[in-house]
């Protein structure tokens, strides 16, 4: 995976040059792959996830993208509901996220593959969205706790175990944001905030995190299994 930047006006775009053809200095994106309408007037929507922001499916050739804009939650979003304070494209959400999902992918860790990631420039303030390749046949854990197994929920334990090791510190490490493919393999999404540490305390606020996210899905018991996961001699 080779990451490139590509600036038009005051958009700022950051992509995987092996994704996208880059020959002839001319790579095959722009400001127009992040907007959802453009999507949808060639009829290339395929779906839409839900929670905040409404992430699109859209067919984009032989794969399948997911685009998700970036939406604030809480009392922020009645002042502004996508807008971010600007302090340079590096160091915006979205193209933190993307540099830090490349960098998992490059470890082995199951994440999606990292397409793209795009900064709009509004004088002080700026948008972003973020291109991912879509899990095709993945749901949600919390769409699987009802007839998952005790296998299956070690193996959830056992891939946060990987993430941890890894050094990553997801901050919203919830059974929405565990998913399960059709081979009962377990992936992680959505990195936004997300960050590279040295072992700590942090490690075990994930796993709380984790464990009141089972309650409110009326699944607590299924902590216990996924911390012999987390826990095993060969989770790592």
């Amino acid at each position: 995976m080779r990451l490139a930047t590509l600036q038009t006006g005051k958009v700022y775009i950051l992509y995987d040059a092996d994704s996208l053809c880059d020959a002839d200095g001319a790579p095959q994106i722009g400001p127009l792959t992040f907007d959802p309408d453009h999507w949808r007037r060639q009829g290339r929507v395929t779906g839409e996830a839900p929670g905040r922001g409404a992430s699109l499916f859209l067919a984009a050739g032989d794969a399948e993208w997911v685009l998700r804009p970036y939406r604030r939650g809480g009392l922020v979003a009645r002042i502004s509901e996508s807008r971010y304070l600007w302090t340079g494209a590096e160091r915006s959400r979205s193209f933190r996220e993307l540099r830090l999902i490349a960098h998992l992918f490059s470890l082995g860790l199951p994440v999606p593959r990292p397409v793209a990631a795009v900064t709009t420039r509004h004088g002080p303030s700026y948008e972003a969205a973020l291109i991912t390749v879509r899990l095709n046949g993945a749901r949600a854990l919390a769409e699987r706790l009802h007839d998952a197994d005790d296998a299956l929920l070690a193996r959830v334990g056992a891939t946060v175990r990987r993430f941890h090791d890894a050094g990553l510190d997801h901050v919203d490490l919830n059974a929405r944001n565990l998913l399960v493919d059709g081979d009962d393999s377990v992936w992680l999404i959505d990195f936004d905030r997300c960050r590279l540490r040295a072992p700590g305390q942090w490690q075990e606020a994930n796993l709380e995190r984790l464990a009141r996210s089972l309650t409110k899905f009326d699944a607590a018991p299924a902590m216990d299994a996924i911390r012999r996961g987390y826990e095993a001699d060969d989770a790592a």
